[in-house]
């Protein structure tokens, strides 16, 4: 019988134990599940991190540039391996790195990281990432170059521009980031992520080693030799990467990196810092390349070109005008501000890249301009401005980075810059002299300026200018918003901006952090004739207050009276006014800054005044409460968020177990949960339906008609009690009422659902 000729496997083709797999598809496959493991280990494992430290906003922040910096190595890892070895080693030393990775999982907390430093919490918290998760990243982070690269061998129809695949794996990255915040973290502990993630790199080493023999078992139409050159192999000479091109790619990779870090930074403080917040800008970030990264782009660069000077003028509205617009509308705004200026930076990268045979170099370049960026506003603009000045900054440069059109000459851009700085020193006599009236603050002002000089760039060279002449006015910006009559002291740290503002009728000085008054005290108190006294507490703290409700409570049941009073977060400290003689008050605040301008009289004088000798813990208060004895307080309060971001570690199952761990048999624990987008109160209810505990439950407006003295706001606050009885005059009072969890789920230190709590407020109808 006559033998069947056996025919060789396409290119499109690879063969494994009998079966054929689509190269591309393969390799497709492989990217994608890369993609997915990379960027889902980055909110999951923050979130393991995030209660070290407070829940501070700063943790992702620091999380973005320790990924970032790795994804550099990873890069600069696959370019060395591709530049300097064969396939063949490259190959073989790929499957080491991968497999030597194994030994760090599954994924979690190394021993010995346990406590963070009370000082450069940022370092900490890169060496935390380092010795946890550094490997196991860097093995995956290297895997969309190196694959890319590889697949330029594999002979596919598409392998001389094998671009189109980095789009695709971003598909992979954005799906990732949804998944996991829409299934992943509201339906698995963390516990549970680890392991399916430790199965998913399993899973992603076997589709690798795949992917390599497919090959090595082609014939190779290649030098194997690493440095072979392009004349060498038959082709036509290709350029190399100039230093022009690398100083575009820089600052094209720069921007979006450091607005994302700006911009998450600012929706975590107003909302929460919990995956569901962070990954909003992240998954935009990753939809902009899989829209530019294609042969066919979506949206055109001169499209992209156009409309970028309108989104910095929007930004600059919605950046110096807050207070003009609807919460809502300023979030969408800055999205799509966002997302217009990434977009035009990552297809204007796409439109310059270079040929195949840079393609390692490339994107290692990119890579660099990603930790660049994310550096600048993760590590150095928090530690070098007072407010978050980096977000328009970095609005400004992304217009220097576009291409000049129309016309536009250094002669006439130099005319209109001219404009632009004679304009600037004309509003600062304005304001020196006092001819230009303070309506609204003087942002009203600066935005009148803005809309001259466009309308004058518009005029003469088109949006080039605007480029130069808003750059320049970047300075004079900043300084304008720190000289507002209106902003006593302004303070950065890693945990947030503190302001001390006075209320526009200067009656009032207010503490502020983010959108929320931490604290109020009424001017009269720091007239020359009132002396040392007991300012009268406002805002929260009032005596007609939710919370001194809860104080008296626990006086109560204390009975013969209080010994010990702890209080989570000190605010400007005004709680501290209700202390009796006979008590010991201590305070657990994690931010230094806070307890700098409470302490310091020339602000506020509720600690002067009404407890210079209270103790002060700085630290996150789970670690600090741990340190302290049990049963030492006959009433705790928790008063811990900052601005509205929510202190997830702070109320779950093992949180409450250890506050009460604390609490005398009959004291009581209250917890101020006032917020704008989150509903609380059935959570915390199911705390208390799990472990016995007595609540009730303070809702503002519960009281239909209650008025309240001016600078004096209502509070949601929960309190619990072993005993109900030990809420004793909270009984039989119409602003307390009993709650239950209404089915929602339990949150413990391995799980949360901050999306959840969103809806529920929406339903609400708060």
């Amino acid at each position: 019988m006559q033998q069947q000729r056996q025919h060789p496997l396409s290119a499109n083709e690879g063969g494994y134990f009998g079966i054929t797999v689509p190269v591309l598809q393969l390799f497709a496959g492989t990217l994608f599940l890369s993609a997915f493991l990379l960027f889902s280990v980055q909110p999951f494992f923050s979130k393991l991190v995030l209660p070290k430290l407070g829940g501070s906003p700063g943790v992702w922040s620091v999380a973005m540039v320790f990924f970032q910096s790795v994804l550099l190595l990873g890069y600069a890892y696959a370019h060395a391996l591709t530049r300097f070895l064969s396939t063949k080693h490259a190959i073989i030393i790929h499957a080491l790195v991968l497999l030597s990775a194994c030994v760090f999982l599954p994924l979690g907390i190394s021993s010995g990281w346990d406590t963070p430093p009370a000082t450069y919490q940022e370092l900490w918290l890169l060496g935390l990432f380092a010795v946890s998760v550094g490997l196991p990243f860097f093995a995956v982070s290297a895997n969309a170059p190196l694959l890319q690269a590889w697949f330029t061998q594999t002979g596919h129809k598409h392998a001389s521009d094998p671009y189109f695949l980095y789009g695709a794996s971003n598909i992979g990255s954005f799906a990732s980031l949804y998944l996991y915040i829409l299934v992943l973290e509201p339906g698995l502990k963390l516990g549970t992520q680890s392991l399916f993630w430790t199965a998913g790199y399993l899973v992603l080493v076997i589709a690798i080693l795949l992917c390599a023999a497919s090959v090595l078992r082609r014939p190779q139409t290649t030098s194997s030799e690493p440095n072979a050159t392009a004349e060498e192999v038959g082709h036509a000479p290709v350029q190399r990467i100039t230093s022009r091109q690398i100083f575009v790619y820089l600052g094209l990779a720069a921007v979006p990196s450091a607005l994302t870090i700006a911009l998450t930074a600012h929706i975590a403080v107003d909302i929460a810092s919990a995956p569901f917040m962070w990954v909003v800008p992240l998954s935009l970030f990753l939809l902009t390349f899989v829209i530019a990264f294609k042969t066919k782009p979506l949206i055109s660069v001169d499209f992209l070109s156009s409309i970028l000077p309108f989104a910095a003028i929007l930004a600059a509205g919605v950046i110096f005008l807050p207070k003009l617009l609807p919460l809502t509308f300023g979030l969408g705004a800055n999205l799509l501000i966002y997302f217009i200026t990434v977009l035009y930076c990552h297809a204007r990268l796409y439109q310059l890249r270079p040929h195949a045979s840079q393609l390692t170099a490339f994107y290692l370049w990119m890579s660099v301009g990603g930790v660049l960026g994310g550096i600048f506003a993760g590590l150095i603009a928090p530690n070098v401005f007072n407010w978050v000045a980096e977000y328009p900054m970095l609005m400004l440069v992304a217009l220097f980075l576009l291409p000049l059109k129309n016309g536009a000459t250094a002669s006439t851009a130099i005319k209109t810059i001219l404009f632009g700085i004679a304009l600037t020193a004309l509003f600062w006599v304005g304001v020196s002299r006092g001819w230009i009236p303070e309506i609204e603050g003087h942002e009203i002002v600066v935005m009148s300026i803005i809309g001259l000089i466009t309308l004058a760039a518009v005029v003469q060279v088109k949006w080039q200018a605007v480029a130069h002449v808003l750059l320049i006015l970047t300075v004079p910006l900043v300084l304008l918003l720190q000289l507002h009559p209106s902003v006593v002291h302004t303070e950065r740290s890693f945990f947030g901006v503190v302001k001390v503002k006075d209320t526009d009728d200067g009656t009032h000085r207010r503490m502020v952090h983010g959108t929320t008054v931490h604290g109020s005290i009424a001017m009269s108190a720091f007239d020359a004739d009132v002396g040392k006294g007991s300012p009268e507490p406002l805002a929260y703290y009032h005596e007609t207050g939710e919370m001194a409700d809860t104080l008296r409570a626990a006086r109560a049941s204390a009975g013969t009276g209080m010994d010990h009073v702890g209080v989570v977060g000190l605010g400007t400290g005004s709680f501290l006014c209700h202390s009796l003689s006979g008590e010991t008050w201590t305070v657990y605040e994690i931010d230094r800054s806070v307890i700098d301008v409470a302490s310091n009289p020339a602000y506020f004088r509720f600690i002067s005044d009404c407890g210079p000798d209270t103790k002060m813990v700085l630290g996150d208060a789970r670690l600090t409460l741990e340190a302290e004895p049990d049963g030492k307080f006959d009433y705790l309060l928790i008063d811990a968020f900052s601005s509205d971001s929510i202190p997830v570690h702070l109320m779950t199952r093992e949180a409450i177990a250890l506050f009460f761990s604390k609490i005398e048999e009959n004291g009581l624990l209250a917890l101020h949960i006032s917020n704008r987008y989150l509903e609380l109160a059935s959570v915390l209810a199911a705390v208390a339906e799990a472990d016995g505990y007595s609540i009730r439950f303070a809702e503002h407006g519960a009281i239909e008609g209650e008025t309240r003295p001016d600078q004096v706001f209502a509070a949601n606050v929960m309190v619990f009690a072993r005993d109900e009885t030990d809420l004793g005059p909270l009984l039989d009072n119409p602003r307390w009422n009993d709650v239950r969890s209404n089915g929602t789920a339990l949150w413990t230190d391995d799980y949360s659902n901050i999306v959840g709590a969103i809806i529920r407020h929406e339903f609400s109808g708060e």
